[in-house]
């Protein structure tokens, strides 16, 4: 572990973080939640930093939710993509970050195909960097706003189970989430293809939670208080590598979500692939699925993550 990933300038994962860290960014994102709707004005905190969100890979919800968030706490801030930048010309990546520091900016949020590449920006860079998600690695804010959406539902994560479904391997929402869970005290059960998650996936547990490996999703459904549906990443796979039958074993259909328990909620952190790893009834429950409120408090949680990392500096 570089020594950036300690530092608390930055937030590079949600591994080795802890609980305490953890408990303390969830309160101030809750505590932000009027803020970040624009119900209340938190222009004063970071009034005249600049903050560049260097986005090397797409983005929608995170690209966007930062933005808004660096607005509403009165920060200015700039847009690099990997084709509107000289990374296209050749440049690399953490060349590109030293350009846009030297010009005197606050923050980095970055995201990058290559896993690591935050950490070795922040290895390198006096400004704040926050890892808006890396490779197969991780994307610690996205686990921070299903830790929060989770917390607003339960309170307490102890003696909680947590399914975690679909493409493991090439999931850094799953590594994130597998640190933040176990962190607060949850099991967690990952299920898929046994090409799509591996074994190893059980040795990575960060805290009182433990973790299991299962390929039968509908052995586990009526043990979970939650499951969190993935989108299948083609475009890290090769032709072939989804078999055919995958809505059929690993989708949340309609009948396999009347299978849960009553209290049981469903989340995904976007983008769906609707009607593939889950039904649009399903998606769209009034009561029972949380994704629209993790969209939600996606704004909240990047307010209280750019407020923690900036003012440390």
């Amino acid at each position: 572990m570089s020594v950036a990933a300690t530092d608390r300038r930055h937030l590079l994962g949600l591994e080795g973080l802890p609980r305490g860290e953890i408990l303390s960014l969830l309160e101030a994102a809750e505590g932000l939640q009027d803020a970040a709707s624009g119900r209340s004005d938190a222009r004063d905190r970071l009034a005249g930093r600049v903050i560049a969100n260097l986005f090397f890979e797409d983005s929608t919800r995170t690209r966007n939710s930062f933005n808004i968030a660096a607005i509403r706490l009165g920060a200015d801030t700039i847009d690099l993509t990997g084709r509107g930048s000289s990374v296209s010309k050749g440049e690399s990546v953490l060349d590109t970050a030293l350009t846009i520091e030297a010009m005197g900016v606050d923050a980095l949020v970055v995201r990058s195909s290559d896993a690591g590449a935050p950490a070795m920006i922040a290895d390198a860079v006096e400004c704040s960097v926050i890892n808006a998600g890396d490779g197969c690695h991780e994307h610690p804010t996205q686990g921070l706003i299903d830790l929060l959406s989770l917390q607003q539902r339960w309170k307490d994560f102890s003696g909680r189970r947590i399914g975690i479904v679909g493409d493991i391997a090439a999931s850094r929402v799953a590594r994130s989430n597998v640190h933040g869970f176990t962190t607060m005290g949850a099991d967690v059960v990952l299920v898929g293809p046994p090409t799509l998650t591996p074994a190893s996936f059980e040795k990575i547990a960060a805290g009182p939670g433990r973790v299991t490996v299962s390929h039968d999703l509908d052995a586990i459904l009526p043990e979970i208080d939650a499951i969190m549906m993935l989108r299948v990443q083609f475009e890290r796979h090769s032709p072939g590598a989804i078999a055919d039958d995958y809505r059929a074993r690993y989708g949340l259909t309609r009948e396999r979500f009347s299978q849960l328990r009553s209290d049981a909620v469903v989340l995904h952190p976007g983008p769906m692939n609707r009607g593939l790893e889950i039904d649009a009834e399903v998606a769209d429950d009034p009561q029972r699925s949380l994704i629209l409120r993790q969209v939600a408090n996606g704004v909240a949680v990047r307010m209280a993550v750019l407020t923690r990392c900036l003012s440390r500096r």
